[in-house]
C-alpha cells in the first residue's frame, strides 16, 4: 500500500504543477507521476527537504521542483516543434 500511496502523491504533485503552469505534462497520468518524482528530487536538491511530508514527498519543494520541471520540458518540446516546422518543403 505504501508504493501505491507514493505513486498517487507523485501523480497529484505532477498534476498540480501542470495545472499551476497551464501546460500539460506529456504522457498523461504516467507523465504526471514521473514529473512528480523528478520534480520532487529537483525541488529537494534546490530547496532542501522542509515543510509537510506526504507519501515520502516534502510537498512544497516537490511542487516547486515539479513546476520548474514542467516549464523546462514544455520549453524544450516547443523548441523541438519549431525546428520541425522550419524544415525545407519542396
Amino acid at each position: 500500500m505504501g508504493i501505491l500511496w507514493t505513486l498517487i502523491v507523485g501523480g497529484i504533485i505532477g498534476w498540480l504543477a501542470s495545472l499551476l503552469t497551464g501546460r500539460d505534462v506529456p504522457g498523461g497520468i504516467i507523465g504526471n507521476i514521473i514529473a512528480g518524482f523528478i520534480g520532487s528530487w529537483l525541488g529537494s536538491l534546490i530547496l532542501g527537504s522542509w515543510g509537510p511530508v506526504i507519501g515520502g514527498f516534502a510537498i512544497i519543494p516537490a511542487i516547486i521542483g515539479s513546476i520548474v520541471l514542467v516549464l523546462i520540458v514544455s520549453f524544450i518540446l516547443r523548441k523541438m516543434g519549431q525546428k520541425k516546422n522550419h524544415g525545407y518543403h519542396a
